[in-house]
């Protein structure tokens, strides 16, 4: 599928709900739990996103759209979200993300950007030149892979329970090391 900034909004604009359909009201039993060393719990994914919102995507769009080449995007911080976690529920990290979700795409909204916007580059600091079609299909590829991580945490949480069936359970597979 080529990309399409129509498209790329129209998942963007789903996240959120889909997330809030998934989880509001489960248990802490589902929502603080990890799947392994090193992986996240579905409340700290939902953290990662706020922090992207407001750190990452669309300040990196402006970025290419008004400095392009002339300075490297400012390091996004993995850990950037931890503070926002300790200090709200799950719920409440839901609610957040979706109202900065909606302020960002309607400032990408806004931005009408033309084909020739999209051809423009940036310098990200460890992958050397982007451009913003990449970025904006990065992102909405960065959600599709959050939600599947949220799945992936869940479903860990059975993969005792679920006996044989293992072998035929692909998302209890041995968590990827990225």
């Amino acid at each position: 599928m080529k990309f399409s900034l129509n498209e790329s909004i129209a998942v963007l604009e789903r996240t959120p709900t889909v997330l809030k359909a998934q989880l509001e009201g489960l248990t802490d039993d589902w929502l603080m739990q990890t799947y392994g060393s090193n992986t996240w719990s579905v409340h700290q994914v939902i953290g990662h996103l706020i922090w992207g919102e407001r750190t990452d995507w669309v300040p990196r769009i402006k970025h290419i759209l008004h400095l392009g080449e002339t300075e490297s995007f400012v390091p996004f911080d993995r850990d950037g979200h931890a503070q926002l976690c300790k200090d709200s529920n799950t719920t409440e990290l839901i609610e957040i993300f979706a109202g900065d979700r909606s302020r960002n795409l309607a400032e990408l909204k806004q931005l009408e950007l033309t084909d020739a916007d999209l051809e423009k580059t940036g310098i990200h600091p460890a992958l050397g030149n982007v451009n913003l079609t990449q970025l904006i299909a990065t992102w909405t590829v960065h959600d599709l892979n959050h939600v599947a991580q949220i799945n992936k945490a869940m479903a860990f949480q059975y993969s005792d329970s679920v006996g044989p069936w293992m072998q035929y359970l692909s998302i209890l597979a041995p968590p990827n090391p990225r």
